[in-house]
């Protein structure tokens, strides 16, 4: 019974610590913090270890390291465009992005997105589209092929893609394929035996030190880029799996938005995919290895990308900021697709002011949603919006995984980040900012055509939401902050 009190009486005084490691050190934002106090002081054995598991933080890590060369060429790009917008000597090939000069200042300054205007852009928004086009691109490859994903999974289209790159390997090309460990848990180092043995190169990124215990399980490499020869980059929601081509029977279609980008934003993504190659990889290689791996492209006419990058290694939140950034500036429309809505209150904020200065604001989320907490918590959000005008759309024809937001017809994103709180200050993730008028009209068709198959959830339908289903909202919107 001592030993017991004794023990009690420990892992209390080891929470206070960590409460106030979290409080006084970390300076993380409050409403993390609180909910990990709520954790560490309500649980005092199971805190501890959730904590150890789940709350670390990464932000005054320094993860990625760039060498002297990579850093000055980087740099002096940077600061050579920052003077060219400061001084409006960019000359605009859409004269209508000109009014979005801060925004581009912005990522620039923030998160080293280098803008390019020599890009084009096709958007996908079926799997296998989607994956014919990238096993075509892949059997052209002559150089190298670069793949990184959330999610792989050991099924017909994942042996499908190994098959290919194997082959590729064995040809002579470059081939590195980037997958993050607990995302892509039911693969095996088997599963890329004969891609290794073809001179292929596999890497997991953040993988368990220990057997069934990871202590940076919580931050999560949520990426999915595949870049081929230098030419061809694709970025947005699609892992690999049957599921993503629809071929899951609990969620039937499956509609995403991924791009096919060929220009010179392409080299943005290079950089980004070698960034996070060598932080997994023991077979690290240099930002600048050879001019095939960022093909330059510079007198092809094109439109506007800016690739954002961010991960809980920033200080910084860059998406969540683009996100705030795209709805603050938006006059007349702003069209979100996400399968996750859990806000902060700075996106919320925006939001409602958006709302309430007239804006047209819709948001579209899954009517069967994945994980069912993080719907009820969104949920809880939804009420607050609707009430003062924002349009929320179920789509039911399968499982929306989207991420995308247009903003008055003129601008758009499209990527990995959903929005809530684990993809802004948790996991590693990459959009494509994209202006253009053309491409941004397009995706907004693609809203209005997902609209045909989505209900309309009404502010009056929402009050009429069963009494459990208000329990269940309260309890798990204290939770948001780290669901």
């Amino acid at each position: 019974m001592f030993i017991l009190n004794d023990l009690y009486t420990l892992m209390f005084i080891v929470n206070v610590g960590l409460a106030m490691v979290v409080i006084f050190l970390e300076r993380r934002n409050i409403g993390v913090t609180w909910a990990w106090l709520m954790v560490l002081l309500f649980l005092p054995a199971a805190g501890f270890i959730l904590y150890l598991i789940f709350g670390q933080n990464l932000s005054k890590m320094k993860l990625y390291k760039i060498n002297k060369r990579s850093r000055q060429i980087m740099s002096g790009l940077i600061s050579s465009q920052q003077r060219q917008l400061a001084k409006d000597e960019i000359e605009f090939k859409d004269p209508s992005m000109a009014d979005y000069r801060d925004m581009i200042y912005m990522n620039l300054t923030s998160s080293s997105a280098y803008y390019t205007q020599n890009n084009k852009v096709h958007i996908f928004t079926d799997g296998k589209q989607k994956f014919d086009s990238l096993l075509e691109t892949m059997e052209a490859a002559t150089d190298h092929i670069h793949l990184m994903y959330y999610i792989v999974q050991n099924d017909s289209l994942g042996k499908q893609i190994v098959e290919v790159l194997t082959r590729k390997a064995a040809e002579g090309v470059q081939v590195r394929f980037l997958y993050d460990r607990l995302g892509s848990h039911r693969i095996s180092n088997k599963f890329f035996q004969s891609l290794i043995a073809a001179g292929g190169q596999a890497a997991a990124f953040f993988p368990s030190r220990i057997p069934y215990l990871n202590f940076r399980v919580n931050y999560r490499n949520h990426r999915k880029l595949a870049i081929i020869d230098g030419k061809f980059g694709y970025i947005g929601g699609f892992n690999i799996g049957q599921e993503y081509l629809g071929m899951d029977r609990r969620f039937g279609y499956w509609r995403d938005t991924h791009l096919l980008i060929q220009g010179n934003a392409v080299g943005q993504m290079q950089a980004q995919f070698l960034l996070d190659w060598n932080l997994a990889s023991k077979k690290e290689s240099d930002l600048i290895v050879s001019s095939s791996l960022f093909s330059a492209m510079s007198d092809q006419d094109g439109m506007g990308v800016q690739i954002v990058a961010s991960g809980p290694n920033y200080p910084i939140e860059h998406i969540r900021n683009v996100y705030i950034k795209l709805i603050s500036s938006a006059k007349e429309s702003v069209y979100i697709q996400t399968p996750y809505f859990v806000p902060d209150e700075s996106l919320l904020t925006a939001l409602k002011m958006a709302v309430l200065s007239g804006v047209d604001v819709r948001l579209m989320i899954p009517a069967n949603p994945d994980h069912k907490m993080v719907y009820w918590a969104s949920y809880s959000y939804l009420g607050e919006l609707l009430s003062i005008g924002m349009r929320c759309y179920l789509y039911e024809k399968g499982f929306l995984h989207a991420k995308t937001i247009v903003t008055d017809g003129k601008l758009a994103s499209v990527g990995t980040a959903n929005m809530d709180n684990r993809s802004f200050r948790l996991n590693f993730e990459v959009i494509a900012m994209l202006y253009d008028t053309g491409t941004a009209g397009r995706l907004r068709d693609i809203f209005q055509e997902d609209m045909k198959h989505s209900r309309e959830l009404t502010y009056a339908d929402y009050q009429a939401r069963p009494r459990l289903h208000k329990i269940r909202e309260s309890c798990t919107r204290l939770l948001s902050p780290i669901l």
